[in-house]
C-alpha cells in the first residue's frame, strides 16, 4: 500500500482516526456523558491542547507536530468537501419528508440563498470593521470570503441535532432543508469570492450570479438524473446487497461527476437523497431492502460524523492563536449570530408567503444555525499567511462556540417553546408559514 511521506499510509490514517474515535466516544460514555459529537469535539481539543503543552515544556516530546503531520498528510479539506461530504449529505437527505419540504419550500429556498447571501455581506462588512479597529493588515475582499465560508448552516452539525432533540417534524423539515442546500450555495459563493481574493481582480455581480446558477443549476440537474436513474435501478429488483450498492454508486458517482464538471456536488447529493428517501424507499424497495438501506446509511452517517467532529477538535493544533486572532474569534462569534438573526428574520418575514406561523419558530432556527466542518475546511483552504491564520481563528471560534455552546443548549431552548406554547407544540408546532 502507498504510504505517505510520514510513513502512514492513508488506511493507516483511516485506522487511527476510527480508533481515536471510539476510544474516546467510550469514554465520553461512560465518564463525560456530554452529547457523543460535542463529547469527541471537546475530547479531541483538549488532546490538541495537551499536546501542545506537552510539546512546548517536555523537551524531546513531539507528538504534537506528529498529529499535525498526520492531519496534513490526509488533506482535511478535500477529505470532507470531496469525500464524507458527499456520503454525509446523502445520508441526511435520506431520512427528510419531501412532502413537509414541499410545504416549507419558500422559507427553505429563501433561507439557503438570500439568507446566505445577508449572512456574507453582513457578516463580512462587520469584521471589516472589527478589522478596522484592531488595526490588521488585511484586504476587505477577504473579510467577504470569510462571511461566505462562516454563513451556510452546517448540515453534518444541525442532522446531528435533530436526530437528537426532539425537535416538531414540520420545523425539523425545515431547519433539515435549509441545511441540506444552504452549504452548497455557501461554497458556490465561497468560491466565487475567493477567485476574486487571490486574483486581485475586481468582484463582478454579474460574473458571480452567471457563476451561481450554472454551478448550483448543474448540481441540481445532476442531481436529479442520479436520482432518478438509481430509482428506476432500484425498482427493478428485490436484491438489497445490490440495492445498498446502487445507492453508494449514486453518491460515490454522481460526486466525482460533479467534481469534474465543476458544478456544486453537495447540492447534487442532496437532490438525489431526497429523491432516493423518499420516492426509492416507498415505492423501489421492499420492506426488508429498505430495512438494510435505511440502516446502513445510518451506520455511515455515525461513524463519519464521529471522525468528522474528532477532527474538528484536533485541528485546533493548525491554529497558535496571538491577541488579535483571539479579539477576532471573540468579535466572530457575536457577528456570526447577530447576521444570523437578520437572514431569518429577512427570509421569513418580508415576504407574507413565508412566514414563520408559529411562535419560536425563528428562535429555533436561529439558535439551530450551527456551524462545523464545512466552515473548518473552507477556512483550512485559505492560502498560506497572515490572514487565514486571522480568519481561521475566527472560524474556529464560531464554530466551537456553536457546537460546545449552541449544540449542547438547542434541547433546552425547544424545551422551554413547548412548555410556553404548550397547546400549539402538542398540535403542528414549527410549521413554517405556507
Amino acid at each position: 500500500m502507498h504510504e505517505t511521506s510520514g510513513g502512514l499510509s492513508p488506511f493507516d490514517i483511516a485506522a487511527i482516526l476510527v480508533v481515536a474515535s471510539a476510544l474516546l466516544g467510550w469514554l465520553n460514555h461512560h465518564f463525560i456523558k456530554l452529547p457523543h459529537v460535542i463529547g469527541l469535539t471537546v475530547m479531541g481539543a483538549l488532546a490538541a491542547i495537551v499536546l501542545m503543552v506537552a510539546d512546548a515544556f517536555i523537551p524531546g516530546i513531539t507528538l504534537d507536530d506528529w498529529v499535525a503531520s498526520m492531519l496534513e498528510q490526509m488533506n482535511f479539506t478535500d477529505t470532507l468537501l470531496e469525500g464524507m461530504l458527499s456520503f454525509l449529505l446523502f445520508a441526511g437527505a435520506l431520512h427528510v419528508d419531501l412532502d413537509r419540504l414541499k410545504a416549507s419550500w419558500l422559507p427553505v429556498l429563501l433561507l439557503s440563498t438570500v439568507g446566505v447571501i445577508i449572512s456574507t455581506v453582513l457578516i463580512g462588512g462587520a469584521t471589516w470593521l472589527v478589522g478596522g479597529l484592531l488595526g490588521l493588515d488585511i484586504a476587505p475582499i477577504w473579510y467577504f470570503v470569510f462571511g461566505a465560508l462562516i454563513s451556510p448552516t452546517d448540515p453534518v452539525s444541525v442532522l446531528g441535532v435533530l436526530k437528537e432533540e426532539n425537535v416538531p417534524a414540520a420545523l425539523q423539515s425545515a431547519v433539515a432543508g435549509e441545511s441540506l442546500f444552504n452549504d452548497g450555495v455557501g461554497i458556490v459563493v465561497f468560491a466565487i469570492l475567493l477567485g476574486a481574493a487571490v486574483t486581485g481582480a475586481d468582484f463582478s455581480l454579474a460574473e458571480g450570479a452567471r457563476l451561481f446558477a450554472l454551478e448550483a443549476g448543474g448540481g441540481v440537474l445532476v442531481g436529479l438524473v442520479f436520482g432518478w436513474i438509481g430509482y428506476r435501478a432500484l425498482a427493478s429488483m428485490d436484491e438489497y446487497v445490490l440495492e445498498v450498492l446502487i445507492t453508494l454508486a449514486i453518491v460515490m458517482g454522481g460526486y466525482a461527476l460533479c467534481t469534474q464538471l465543476h458544478i456544486s456536488g453537495p447540492l447534487a447529493m442532496a437532490v438525489a437523497g431526497l429523491l432516493i428517501g423518499n420516492h426509492g424507499v416507498s415505492f423501489a424497495m421492499s420492506e426488508v431492502t429498505r430495512d438494510y438501506v435505511v440502516k446502513f446509511w445510518e451506520l455511515v452517517d455515525e461513524l463519519l460524523n464521529s471522525v468528522l467532529f474528532l477532527l474538528i477538535g484536533l485541528e485546533l493544533i493548525a491554529l497558535v492563536p496571538g491577541v488579535p486572532h483571539v479579539l477576532l474569534g471573540l468579535a466572530a462569534i457575536l457577528i456570526t449570530l447577530g447576521a444570523r438573526a437578520v437572514a431569518v428574520g429577512s427570509a421569513t418575514k418580508i415576504i407574507p408567503a413565508a412566514r414563520l406561523d408559529q411562535k419560536g419558530a425563528a428562535r429555533v432556527l436561529w439558535w439551530g444555525g450551527l456551524r462545523g466542518g464545512i466552515s473548518i475546511a473552507l477556512a483550512l483552504s485559505l492560502p498560506p499567511g497572515p490572514t487565514r491564520d486571522l480568519l481561521l481563528a475566527a472560524t474556529f471560534a464560531a464554530v466551537l462556540f456553536s457546537v460546545l455552546v449552541q449544540r449542547a443548549t438547542l434541547g433546552r431552548l425547544i424545551e422551554s417553546l413547548k412548555e410556553k406554547h404548550a397547546p400549539a407544540v402538542e398540535g403542528d408546532v414549527g410549521s413554517v408559514g405556507h
